[in-house]
């Protein structure tokens, strides 16, 4: 379980990213019952060091030694990141990590670091879509995704732009700790609990917006039905749309099919059930829409890489072992 958790900076750094790292591992939060984790920020350059365009500069407790111990390692987002070059240390720094089986985890340009370390050599990852044609040419050994918000490669993490490093990070809390942690914190943070990582860095809107140009009370409806067969075409009926225009508009809004939501949605509902109940795998099923057992196992693993019975020894919270 995630204990150690350390953020390497340069001269540069963005300070909205930086803060994602300080706010989802840096607080304190064991009155909620919430792990807490030994937090550091370490200098990868003689500081203090600048935060990018913002008129003010930070002085790092702790230098790359720090790193050795860190079970997690986050760089956050670099202004000057497409053309400048890496101080040696920081990256033998993060290759000794790797090595050791920790993990990585950059926000937007910090992919460049990555890059510069060998890091996503043979690696698919992903950076914000404006650097994204940047990172792949400086990198060509690295398989670039443009088109999503966040890539686990086991050790390396990669997010797009500002708000999707929330995204992995929360992704490795409810890895590590489970679901209702992960949605404890994002309530403290006032942002949505769960952001699936293939889902698009951004949606295209062709046409205007109006008052009919939403799914969003299907969507609402959608969550709340999860137990039942649930098709396209009903979805389309309920939007005063045909099947193909509501499909496109569904992914023109959200950024996925109403397949994949409706899978995820179903998944994530099968997590808390697993974590805050008694109730069988099977009974599980049955309300999430899966129908049996086997379904359930099959959908868990593909999506979390584990089954529904190791996810509850893992996870299960106080109240339900009681």
């Amino acid at each position: 379980m995630l204990k150690n958790v350390a953020v390497a900076l340069v001269d540069g750094v963005a300070p909205f990213e930086f803060g994602i790292f300080c706010e989802v591992f840096g607080l304190d939060r064991s009155e909620q019952g919430l792990p807490v984790y030994d937090f550091a920020v370490c200098a990868a350059e003689e500081g203090p060091l600048a935060m990018a365009d913002v008129g003010f500069a930070i002085a790092p407790a702790y230098g790359l030694d720090r790193l050795e111990e860190a079970e997690l390692i986050c760089l956050p987002a670099d202004r000057q990141a497409p053309v400048r070059a890496y101080p040696e240390p920081l990256l033998d720094a993060l290759r000794r990590a790797v090595d050791r089986g920790a993990r990585v985890l950059s926000v937007c340009s910090g992919a460049f670091v990555l890059g510069a370390a060998g890091l996503l050599d043979g690696r698919r990852c992903t950076t914000h879509w404006m650097h994204a044609p940047a990172l792949a040419r400086r990198f060509p050994r690295a398989v670039v995704d443009p088109d999503v918000l966040y890539v686990d490669e086991g050790q390396v993490i990669t997010s797009a732009g500002t708000a999707s490093g929330i995204d992995a990070c929360l992704h490795v809390v409810r890895q590590e700790h489970g679901a209702e942690v992960a949605n404890t914190i994002a309530r403290r943070m006032v942002v949505p609990p769960h952001r699936d990582g293939g889902q698009a860095q951004f949606i295209r809107r062709p046409l205007p917006r109006t008052a009919c140009d939403t799914v969003g009370e299907v969507i609402g409806w959608m969550a709340r039905h999860l137990d039942e067969e649930i098709t396209v075409e009903q979805l389309a009926e309920r939007a005063h749309m045909s099947p193909r225009t509501f499909a496109r508009r569904f992914l023109q809004e959200t950024g996925t099919t109403p397949y994949q939501w409706v899978l995820r949605q179903r998944v994530l509902l099968a997590q808390e059930l697993l974590e805050a109940t008694d109730e069988t795998v099977d009974t599980i099923a049955g309300r999430c829409g899966f129908g049996n057992a086997a379904a359930l196992r099959h959908h868990f693993l593909r999506a979390l890489g584990t089954t529904p019975n190791a996810f509850r020894r893992a996870f299960r919270g106080p109240q339900a072992a009681a």
